[in-house]
């Protein structure tokens, strides 16, 4: 069935088998490898994406469930290749990234969390990221990165 959405602020009309996951859709038929199969099971977070502007996990949604819909995979999170988001020179000034694998994930989820809540707290950040694991264990820098990135983008809007 055709499948119509805005990904990363282009259009795209595509053919989905109507059981197609939305990170396989992304992953094969846009070819945006960045947004990541873990678990398949939700438990992860790898596969974090916004749709709509809300992270979801799309290993277990349908492509044709995002079909009308705006997303946003980790491709798109910059402004610019020359133009980091906040969100991704704060992982690389606090050493957030270890093995990687879950990064993408990590950054959508925070991305959502920072357009909801400019100024988190800590527990609001441990809330938000709750659903996004890391093996290597780098919650705290993770925290430290996202309210780095949240003082950023405060003195950017004043």
């Amino acid at each position: 069935m055709q499948v119509s959405m805005t990904v990363n602020g282009t259009q795209h009309q595509n053919d989905a088998e109507p059981r197609t996951l939305l990170v396989y859709h992304l992953r094969e038929a846009l070819g945006l490898t960045g947004t990541k199969v873990g678990c398949d099971t939700t438990s992860c977070g790898a596969c974090t994406v916004l749709l709509d502007g809300e992270s979801v996990k799309s290993c277990t949604m349908f492509a044709v469930q995002a079909d009308g819909g705006s997303i946003t995979t980790i491709e798109g999170l910059a402004t610019s290749p020359t133009h980091l988001h906040p969100l991704q020179q704060a992982w690389i000034d606090h050493d957030v990234p270890q093995c990687g694998y879950c990064q993408a994930g990590q950054l959508m989820s925070a991305a959502a969390l920072l357009a909801k809540t400019p100024k988190p707290t800590d527990s609001d950040i441990d809330t938000a990221m709750a659903g996004n694991v890391c093996r290597c264990g780098t919650y705290q820098r993770v925290r430290a990165a996202i309210h780095s990135a949240a003082d950023v983008l405060a003195r950017s809007k004043a």
